[in-house]
């Protein structure tokens, strides 16, 4: 019997995972350059985790997690995002003695949502976090890095920034804005009436056509921000001004996470045929306390591989491959033998080879050798093995050169074709 993987979790073959590769090696460049350090955390953790530190009033939490008991009757959930992992192992490790932490992360997170392009019930974030720092010019320095990035990847999304308030500020705004949702439940979609009550704030980033101009007449917490926060969020957008950033203000942005404070910002593209996030984030100073450590401010974002790989290609950017430099073709079971020889020798100097472990028919071997895309064939016999002497053929001009075995890998060089 047939069995198929499991519906929303995708495999990503040989053919696209240089595309994956592509962005994972450039977001360590560019982090690297801002002195941030991979961690890796488990991609199962204590329901509790999520449920105290995410929101238990999140669709997250509510609707979307993967959540199971083990054999020890612990509750546990497969993670839906990378922060609060993050912030635990943080917490755990009593990172906090030394000094600020600047961290990242690559890998897979869950969520039990409809799958649509580029969003699936396994996905995959590359997100950074950043503890200790309660100054504006962290966040000034993550959005400006993760727009770095995007550049280097060839790709222009949009930044949008706000400020979502904090403790001072947003409790009195969120009664304000619950009453005038109230006064116009009759005509907003099921989820925003129940939202009003659990959390207003996420009713703003409704998506409901038939919602949108009624939200648009919502009352603005940007307008109501106490002194601290209309400070921050001043700072902010003076040193993007600084860092010739550009960005545009959206009162409208609010995570979807309960823990965000201050300073909100997402970058959306329509190059997949409408507006979305492709990376979101924000500042989380209460966290860290809330799951049990000690006061730490902290900001981070998540950026979605699977979005950013189909902007890549829209875009047109090719998928970077790994091709040999030189494929061995042998001729007899000598020239099987010599060409396994010569190309551990190439492996070890370097240079990228490959070869038809199979032997057999010349033509085969000459097909399977434009397959992997190999710049040069080299065929080996029992006489090229005597005589150390055999011809390279160009796979594209199809041209034939003499070449010594003693010389090759002088003359591939070294690394990949």
């Amino acid at each position: 019997m047939k069995i198929n993987g499991v519906k929303g979790m995708n495999d990503i073959l040989p053919a696209q995972v240089g595309r994956w590769q592509e962005i994972e090696r450039m977001a360590r460049e560019v982090f690297a350059l801002h002195g941030y350090r991979e961690v890796r955390t488990p991609v199962v953790e204590p329901y509790a985790l999520y449920a105290r530190g995410v929101g238990e009033t999140t669709d997250i939490v509510n609707k979307e997690m993967y959540v199971f008991e083990d054999k020890g009757e612990d509750k546990l959930a497969l993670r839906p995002e990378g922060t609060a992992g993050t912030v635990r192992a943080y917490i755990e490790h009593g990172a906090h003695v030394e000094g600020p932490q600047k961290w990242f992360y690559i890998g897979p997170m869950f969520r039990r949502e409809r799958p649509q392009k580029g969003r699936y019930r396994q996905f995959h974030q590359i997100g950074v976090e950043a503890f200790g720092i309660a100054e504006p010019a962290i966040d000034v320095e993550q959005i400006a890095m993760l727009a770095d990035l995007f550049r280097r990847l060839g790709v222009a999304p949009v930044v949008h920034v706000n400020s979502v308030g904090d403790a001072a500020c947003r409790p009195a705004y969120l009664e304000e804005l619950r009453g005038w949702l109230r006064a116009r439940g009759e005509v907003l979609c099921a989820d925003c009436r129940e939202r009003t009550e659990k959390n207003p704030l996420r009713v703003l980033d409704c998506k409901v056509p038939s919602c949108q101009p009624v939200l648009a007449e919502a009352p603005r917490l940007l307008e109501r921000l106490c002194d601290g926060c209309r400070t921050h969020f001043d700072a902010v957008r003076q040193g993007l001004d600084d860092l010739s950033v550009p960005y545009q203000v959206n009162p409208r942005l609010v995570r979807g996470l309960d823990y965000y404070v201050r300073t909100a910002y997402e970058f959306t593209s329509d190059a997949l045929g409408s507006q979305s996030a492709v990376a979101g984030g924000g500042r989380y100073d209460g966290l860290v306390e809330t799951l049990g450590g000690p006061p730490t401010p902290g900001i981070g974002f998540g950026m979605g591989e699977e979005r950013l790989a189909l902007m890549l290609e829209a875009a047109g950017r090719p998928v970077p491959e790994s091709r040999p430099a030189v494929f061995f073709v042998s001729a007899d079971e000598a020239g099987r033998r010599e060409g396994l020889q010569r190309a551990t020798e190439l492996r070890r100097a370097g240079i990228a080879c490959d070869l038809d472990a199979r032997g057999g028919k010349l033509a085969r071997q000459f097909k399977q050798a434009e397959r992997v895309g190999a710049r040069y064939a080299l065929v080996l016999g029992a006489n090229e093995a005597a005589s150390g002497q055999a011809k390279l053929k160009d796979m594209v001009t199809r041209e034939e050169t003499p070449v010594a075995l003693a010389d090759l890998a002088s003359r591939l060089g070294t690394g990949p074709a």
